[in-house]
């Protein structure tokens, strides 16, 4: 899939990726296939329903360490050792 690089995946992208880029891949939520995406889904973490934070949050870091991204959020950490 070809990303436009922008933190925001239109309709054929978002389509296009496969359920394990989404941190809820059940509902095709949060998805993360690049570093900027990292980002969106840190600062999106507080809309996710929260019996589905902590598996997003171990996503999330698992993304980021894939992406050499630095999370930010001590709130993300803390669920993620739910």
């Amino acid at each position: 899939m070809k990303h436009t690089g922008e933190d925001k995946l239109n309709t054929k992208e978002r389509k296009e990726l496969p359920d394990s880029d989404f941190g809820i891949p059940e509902t095709r939520e949060f998805p993360i296939p690049d570093a900027q995406h990292v980002h969106a889904a840190e600062s999106y973490f507080r809309n996710a329903p929260e019996d589905k934070k902590p598996q997003l949050a171990r996503f999330i870091l698992k993304k980021a360490k894939e992406f050499g991204v630095e999370v930010k959020s001590e709130t993300i950490g803390d669920y993620a050792k739910k």
